[in-house]
C-alpha cells in the first residue's frame, strides 16, 4: 500500500490530503472520501485504507481546509453544548454546498493527473454532514462520477436553494443512502421527505434502514459503533463500487 500526504491545490487554496492506493496492479478506479465533522483522523484513515486494499484510489481531503491545516477536533465535540462541539459548529458553517462544489474540482483535476488513476467513473462517499456533500458532488459533475454513497447523512431536506434534494435529479452515478432507524439526527419525517424527493427523479437508488443503529454507527471509536450494520455497510459499498466502477 502507498500512503501520502499531499496539498490538493482548490480555488479556496490548499486543501491538505490523505492519499492511499495499491502499489501495484494499477491503474485504479478513483474514490473521493468527504470527511465527517470531527476531520480526517486515524479512524478515517484506517476506512480509506480498506477502501484502497480492496484496489482503489482513495483521497480523504480535509474539509476545513479554509480554516487552517491538520484541522482536528476530539472526542469531545460530541458532547451537547461542550466548547469543542461549538467550534466543530463553527468549522461547519464556513462550508457549503456551493464550496463542496467548487472543491470538488481541484480533487478531480488532483485526480486526473495521477498515473496511477484509472481514466472512468469515480465513486464519491460521505458520512455525517458529508453524505449530502457526496451527492452535491455527483450531482455537480454527472458524467464524472459513478457511484456515490452517504451514510446517515444529514441535511438532505432543507428549505435552502441550495438544498441536496433539488439536484439529486442531476446525478447519472448509482446511489446508496443508509440511514440508522433511531438516528436523532435524522428523524423520520426527514427520511420521508427525502424519499418522497427521491421517487421523483430518475435516480438509481437504493435507500436502507438499519434498524436500531444511531447516528455514526459505521465508525469504531464513537459511541454508537455497531459492528454487524458497519460490517453491512462495506458490503453495499464495495458492491456499489463493483457494479459501477470496476
Amino acid at each position: 500500500m502507498i500512503e501520502k500526504h499531499v496539498d490538493i491545490a482548490t480555488k479556496g487554496g490548499a486543501a491538505d490530503t490523505f492519499v492511499c492506493h495499491p502499489e501495484r496492479g494499477g491503474p485504479h478506479p478513483a474514490v473521493i472520501f468527504y470527511m465527517d465533522a470531527p476531520g480526517i483522523r486515524e479512524e478515517l484513515f484506517d476506512m480509506a485504507r480498506r477502501m484502497a486494499c480492496v484496489g482503489y484510489y482513495v483521497i480523504l481531503p480535509n474539509l476545513f481546509y479554509r480554516s487552517g491545516r491538520g484541522t482536528l477536533l476530539t472526542a469531545e465535540c460530541t458532547v451537547n453544548e461542550s466548547a469543542e462541539q461549538k467550534k466543530m459548529f463553527a468549522l461547519m458553517a464556513k462550508i457549503s454546498n456551493g464550496l463542496i462544489a467548487e472543491d470538488t474540482a481541484g480533487f478531480l483535476a488532483f485526480l486526473d493527473a495521477q498515473p496511477e488513476v484509472k481514466k472512468g467513473p469515480i465513486g464519491s462517499v460521505g458520512y455525517c454532514m458529508s453524505g449530502p456533500y457526496a451527492m452535491v458532488a455527483a450531482a455537480s459533475y454527472p458524467e464524472r462520477f459513478g457511484a456515490a454513497l452517504s451514510l446517515h447523512g444529514v441535511p438532505f431536506v432543507t428549505d435552502q436553494a441550495d438544498s441536496v434534494h433539488l439536484m439529486l435529479d442531476r446525478i447519472k452515478a448509482e446511489a446508496y443512502f443508509g440511514f440508522g432507524s433511531v438516528d436523532f439526527l435524522t428523524p423520520q419525517k426527514d427520511i420521508d421527505a427525502l424519499a418522497a424527493a427521491l421517487k421523483k427523479t430518475r435516480l438509481k437508488y437504493e435507500l436502507e434502514m438499519y434498524e436500531n443503529c444511531n447516528h455514526g454507527y459505521v465508525f469504531p471509536q464513537r459511541e454508537f459503533y455497531n459492528k454487524a450494520a458497519a460490517e453491512r455497510h462495506w458490503e453495499r459499498l464495495f458492491a456499489l463500487f463493483r457494479r459501477r466502477l470496476g
